[in-house]
């Protein structure tokens, strides 16, 4: 059944004059044709019927108004849908100034992991299974590496985020991880450094492991009948087939990637503003929507990171976005090591005391988007601090009026 969906909102203007496009406009012109014509979890319905309605008069908002020059406009609320390109920005900045006190002033690292593309059949059907277990496979190889005297015999900080697409939107799961260089002797009496400054730990051997480790959680969940199969991985659920599958797998190559270290606090805040709330593709990649197809940018990595462009149908631009809806719940953020929440407090105290250091890391300062509202109400109340100035004279505006939101048809 269509999910109903405002009306086609037309482009927007920046202030070169250049129309500027939304993933909210493929949603409002092809959004309830897609759905009716394919099958989508309830979830992605929700997505769906969110990002259509974010920022328009569906969901109420309000007039600000300025005292001084009678300068007016119309501000909707957001949808603060997790998956909308246009609600990340405020819900980034609190975790951010959260997550800046667990940040050490030791060197960072930056790693990541990468699920082989054979297993998109598998994650499509499984995906909280799965991507917990990613998550799980890529901390105890980090832990293991990181407690090993011959690394640092120390155990880390570890913080993780699952990102589930290519710059094309196709599926591409892997958790890039900011893992500090060192740790915590397990005794608590020392903080043990990497052995090399500059290096955390082998790739090649990181893979191995990783590999090793999520294969045998896999095949622990196929055994006890908790692994789902069906479509296109329907034949894995024969043991012949299944036991063929894992041989190839355990063949293949996986990808660990280290990068050059952060250097400390200061680069670890910017990466974490810009990649922690990503969705799987932002407002400003579109060229153009309209005629029944989207255009938008992509970095081709096989190709010295050129910028190309890419033209979909709106229903195959659509089909390849949902793929990254996440299930209900899901935390796609996740701390490991020094940082897991049970004794969080405790260790990051003693680490601080340590390394002869108060308990004030440096501020956070997340990049700024296109989020809106200062006072752009959620289902909790929360607001935003401060009043924007008026545009026309600096002044700081002030709700005039509150629009109430429209009750949407559910018949």
């Amino acid at each position: 059944m269509a999910v109903p969906l405002p009306a086609v909102a037309t482009a927007g203007e920046t202030a070169n004059g250049r129309a500027t496009f939304e993933v909210a406009d493929v949603v409002r012109a092809y959004g309830a044709s897609f759905l009716s014509a394919h099958p989508t979890s309830g979830e992605q319905r929700r997505v769906v019927r969110a990002i259509g309605r974010c920022r328009t008069a569906a969901l109420g908002g309000h007039v600000d108004g300025c005292d001084a020059c009678g300068y007016t406009r119309i501000a909707y609320n957001s949808c603060r849908n997790r998956h909308c390109p246009k609600c990340q920005g405020q819900q980034r900045a609190k975790w951010m100034a959260a997550e800046q006190a667990t940040l050490l002033p030791v060197e960072y690292f930056h790693v990541v992991f990468t699920l082989p593309h054979a297993l998109n059949p598998l994650l499509r059907i499984n995906p909280r299974r799965l991507y917990t277990l990613l998550f799980h496979a890529a901390a105890a190889t980090l832990l293991a590496f990181a407690r090993d005297p011959t690394h640092s015999g120390g155990e880390p900080a570890i913080t993780m985020v699952l990102h589930t697409w290519g710059q094309n939107l196709t599926e591409h799961a892997h958790v890039p991880c900011v893992v500090s260089g060192g740790g915590l002797s397990a005794d608590a009496g020392s903080w043990q450094s990497t052995k090399r400054r500059g290096f955390l730990f082998p790739v090649k051997a990181l893979s191995q492991m990783f590999r090793g480790k999520y294969l045998a959680a896999l095949d622990r969940l196929w055994r006890t009948g908790a692994l789902r199969c069906a479509g296109h991985s329907a034949h894995r659920a024969a043991a012949s087939h299944w036991l063929q599958r894992l041989a190839a797998l355990r063949r293949t190559p996986w990808v660990v990637y280290a990068k050059p270290p952060f250097g400390g606090p200061p680069g670890v805040l910017k990466y974490l503003s810009r990649y922690t709330h990503r969705v799987a593709i932002s407002n400003r990649r579109l060229q153009f929507v309209g005629g029944g197809i989207v255009r938008f940018t992509w970095k081709d990595y096989a190709d010295h990171h050129a910028t190309k462009e890419m033209t979909l149908s709106a229903p195959e631009f659509l089909r390849r976005f949902l793929l990254h809806v996440l299930p209900r719940g899901f935390m796609r953020i996740r701390h490991y090591g020094l940082l897991a929440n049970c004794q969080r407090t405790r260790k990051l105290a003693r680490c601080r005391e340590l390394l002869g250091v108060g308990a004030r890391p440096p501020s956070a300062t997340a990049d700024r988007d296109d989020t809106g509202s200062w006072h752009d109400a959620d289902a909790g109340g929360h607001t935003a601090p401060l009043p924007p100035p008026c545009p026309v004279c600096g002044q700081p505006l002030r709700i005039l009026e509150i629009i109430a939101p429209q009750r949407r048809d559910t018949s």
